[in-house]
């Protein structure tokens, strides 16, 4: 008795089977069909979307040029078949199609199932990656129109893990208009996994779905995932402000810190550190130009093997212009800030005429192309983390060549009392030499921490210039702490004001908060104690 009911099992099993399997493809009907009237081509198209979801990979590797084919009337149909090119159709062996062949002319209905069954046959057995992408981008536009099972049969076989993951986004889409509710309310679930703008308002049409008002179930789901979603952009447009307030602020006090150090220790109105700024990102351009010329494997490494560059050859700069002009301009503030203001322009139009006033072509590397989606619309981008990463070691070193090295003893002794400095057989002028170097060194990596995120032309360095001030007064001057606590603010409230008023008046608030505050406190967050008048 148990031996027959095992039996019956079986064989219900392999009745339930049957529906399942995939009918063999009857090839010389379906080119008989590509050949037929507008009704035949339509289900033509249709049985070839079919065959994209279930048929086999044989047959999807024969059906794959047909749909293209016939979309770039390459099909010549006869009595006997079709002409695929200089093959049969049908058996692919090599044939000639005759003087009395036909094209076969799509419909404006029947070309749009063609090109999503060409793309469709693409993405399941395309071999190159970007060939299944180029495809996939082909589906996203119609969605609805996908044959069940599609998708989540390309998903399991996709071998490129990122293109996967664009195919079960897509398959998520595709379910959201499935007949199954489970499936719909499956889909919405597993959207609201990942919220952003785009599944916001994916999930808030389907509140024009005729189930919203039928079926509770659906409301629920659609309601759940709609707050879900709108959670997750609130946190991440939090987190995506406090990150670019933080890379504005690590620019900022990249542009300062030279700044900073040049006004506190010898009171200096330097308009040319802007520019110091811009012949860094040059320095950087130029290291790029030159690896790609002699050592292109080194290509990618260029921001990292620019440092020394773009530092020794602003501080050469800077020590040049201290050396031969400001050194002798020191008593007379004035006539040093229009000096500085000439240097500035005698750059900029010595850069234009050399390089012409075009943005510079930078090459992106690896480690600071793309980013990491962390929730809502906030990613993580390398560039910007590069930025920051940049000014934290620049900081740290800056902060021990100042605090633990006999020429940043000689700065600070300088800086508080220039008089008692000199007494004591400090070398004041020699001191100012190598500050004014050291700090339009600095001017020169911000420029080259600036490359890979900003504009590089000659007048780049003109619209950072007041923003170093701002910091450098705001922070006290001379304070490296000061430095990075008025950067710090400056980036973090400029990047919350912009959104609400726009880029202009977010600068005009900031700078009317500043006036504010020095009015409080001229001396700026930190003072320098006993610095020189």
């Amino acid at each position: 008795m148990t031996r027959c009911i095992h039996l019956l099992l079986a064989l219900a099993g392999t009745l339930l089977a049957l529906p399942a399997m995939a009918a063999p493809l009857d090839r010389p009907a379906l080119i008989a069909q590509l050949c037929g009237n507008a009704g035949a081509m339509g289900e033509a198209g249709a049985a070839l979307l079919a065959l994209a979801a279930a048929g086999s990979a044989e047959d999807r590797g024969w059906a794959a040029p047909l749909a293209k084919a016939l979309i770039d009337k390459k099909l010549a149909c006869d009595d006997t078949g079709a002409v695929l090119g200089d093959v049969d159709a049908v058996t692919r062996a090599p044939r000639t199609a005759p003087d009395t062949a036909r094209t076969p002319v799509l419909s404006l209905k029947n070309r749009a199932v063609f090109e999503t069954a060409d793309a469709a046959l693409a993405l399941r057995s395309a071999p190159d990656t970007d060939q299944r992408a180029a495809a996939l981008r082909t589906l996203e536009r119609r969605p609805g129109s996908l044959p069940e099972g599609l998708l989540d049969a390309a998903a399991a076989s996709e071998s490129d893990a990122g293109l996967r993951t664009q195919i079960e986004t897509l398959a998520q889409t595709a379910a959201l208009n499935s007949p199954d509710m489970a499936k719909r309310i499956n889909a919405i679930n597993r959207i609201a996994e990942t919220p952003s703008r785009r599944a916001l308002t994916q999930i808030s049409a389907l509140k024009a779905d005729p189930a919203y008002a039928s079926d509770a179930g659906f409301r629920q789901a659609v309601d759940r995932a709609v707050g879900r979603i709108d959670r997750g952009i609130a946190i991440g447009d939090t987190l995506a402000a406090l990150y670019n307030g933080l890379s504005f602020a690590s620019i900022l006090f990249m542009a300062a810190i030279g700044l900073a150090i040049i006004f506190g220790l010898m009171g200096v109105i330097n308009l040319a550190q802007g520019e110091l700024i811009m012949i860094g990102a040059y320095v950087t351009y130029l290291v790029q130009e030159a690896l790609r010329h002699l050592v292109p494997a080194l290509l990618d490494w260029y921001l990292v093997l620019a440092i020394p560059f773009a530092f020794l050859v602003t501080a050469a700069i800077g020590i040049a212009l201290e050396a031969s002009l400001l050194r002798h301009l020191y008593k007379r503030p004035l006539m040093s800030l229009l000096a500085t203001w000439a240097v500035s322009l005698f750059l900029v139009n010595l850069v234009r005429v050399i390089f012409g006033t075009q943005n510079l072509q930078f090459e992106t590397p690896f480690y600071v192309t793309g980013g990491v989606p962390v929730i809502g619309d906030f990613i993580f981008t390398w560039n910007r983390m590069f930025a920051i990463a940049f000014a934290v070691a620049t900081l740290a070193i800056t902060w021990a060549v100042v605090r633990k090295t006999p020429l940043g003893l000689n700065i600070r002794a300088v800086t508080q009392n220039r008089d008692m400095a000199a007494c004591i057989g400090i070398p004041t002028r020699r001191v100012d030499m190598m500050a004014f170097g050291l700090g339009s060194g600095l001017a020169g990596l911000a420029g080259l921490a600036l490359s890979p995120i900003y504009s590089v032309n000659p007048q780049m360095g003109q619209n950072f210039i007041i923003d170093s001030f701002m910091v450098v007064v705001l922070g006290g001057v001379g304070t490296i702490a000061g430095t990075v606590v008025a950067a710090l603010g400056i980036g973090q409230i400029n990047v919350l004001i912009e959104p609400l008023w726009g880029a202009v008046a977010a600068k005009v608030i900031v700078l009317l908060m500043i006036i504010g505050f020095l009015q409080w406190r001229p001396e700026g967050l930190f003072a320098v104690k006993g610095c020189r008048k």
